[in-house]
């Protein structure tokens, strides 16, 4: 049975940041992840996980200036020093939590024109991000999204990601493999899923087309990717990285479901 994360950007928007991580004990999650951390102290985070008795799975390092439309800077061609700084910071939060897994950010692509320089600078940023992580212990994940959710963002399709680290060849440098996301560009979700399995990092889940709960009202076929999750030997987390359509509790029969089924 997969091990579902329950991530905190996201579900139980109907409590205060902090208080959802008892909320999400509560329904018995085991495990939390969110985008970014940076408003708290990690201690503050810390306390938080061990009194409800949950395990980071993982968030995202700094992605420039959000609240300005920046999706993230790894990509971005003089913001080097920027991501390296933000990087260290991220690799701090996560030696308090306890993480092995950071996701960072592509950014975006201001035109075709531009995609060899941001190429580049991708490379290179994620190269030394790949190296810095390695010294402890730590994952870095990189992730295609759809074009629909963010235009124009600089890495849309999981070949593109599995290229890019084959191109840097880095063992701990892995794939964020969002099935909403890839459901929404490419499909064919389960042979992908086959065929890229080795160079998978993290997965993270979400009805398609509206990311709502990932139940049978929407177009994928959950309860067979499950399975073949399952059945391919997947051992971390998968992420439930949707907008609860009313309140988050309820709105879980999904896994409430598959929990009885699987036992």
């Amino acid at each position: 049975m997969p091990r579902f994360a329950a991530n905190l950007s996201m579900l139980y928007p109907e409590h205060e940041f902090l208080d959802r991580f008892a909320a999400a004990a509560a329904d018995g999650f085991r495990a939390v992840e969110f985008m970014f951390p940076y408003d708290y102290t990690a201690q503050e985070l810390k306390q938080r996980l061990d009194d409800n008795g949950l395990v980071q799975a993982m968030f995202n390092a700094p992605p420039g200036s959000w609240a300005a439309g920046e999706k993230g800077i790894v990509s971005l061609p003089g913001r080097e020093a920027e991501f390296r700084s933000g990087f260290r910071q991220a690799l701090e939060y996560a030696a308090v939590l306890g993480n092995d897994r950071i996701h960072v950010m592509a950014g975006l692509l201001p035109s075709e024109s531009h995609r060899a320089s941001h190429h580049r600078t991708y490379l290179e940023n994620l190269d030394h991000a790949a190296t810095e992580a390695a010294k402890v212990g730590i994952t870095v994940l990189l992730e295609p999204i759809n074009t629909r959710d963010i235009p124009g963002f600089f890495l849309n399709y999981q070949h593109q990601a599995q290229a890019v680290c084959t191109e840097i060849g880095k063992p701990n440098l892995k794939v964020q493999f969002d099935i909403y996301h890839c459901q929404i560009v490419e499909g064919d979700v389960a042979t992908t899923l086959r065929r890229d399995f080795d160079g998978i990092g993290h997965i993270q889940i979400a009805g398609v087309p509206d990311r709502h709960e990932p139940d049978m009202s929407n177009e994928v076929n959950y309860p067979y990717l499950f399975n073949l999750i399952d059945q391919l030997g997947y051992s971390g987390w998968v992420g439930c990285e949707y907008r609860p359509r009313g309140n988050t509790s309820e709105g879980l029969q999904w896994l409430r479901d598959w929990r009885a089924q699987s036992v």
